[in-house]
C-alpha cells in the first residue's frame, strides 16, 4: 500500500494491518528457516510496509 492509502485509514484499522503483516513476516521467517520460501524479496517487502503503517500511526498521533 502507499503511504497516501494508508493515511486515509483510522489508527484501529492501521493497528489491524499491522498484525496482519506481523503474522505474515512470522510465517515468512519460518519458511525461509525450513527452506519452503520461494521469493525471499517478500520479507523485506512486507518490513518496509510494516514500518511504513508505524510512521502513519506515529503521524497521526503527532496530529500531523
Amino acid at each position: 500500500m502507499k503511504a497516501k492509502e494508508l493515511k486515509e485509514l483510522t489508527v484501529e484499522e492501521l493497528l489491524k494491518k499491522k498484525k496482519d503483516f506481523k503474522e505474515e513476516l512470522f510465517n515468512l521467517r519460518f519458511q525461509h528457516s525450513t527452506g519452503q520460501l520461494e521469493n525471499t524479496a517478500r520479507i523485506g517487502l512486507v518490513k518496509k510496509e510494516i514500518a511504513r503503517i508505524e510512521t502513519v500511526i506515529r503521524q497521526k498521533q503527532l496530529g500531523r
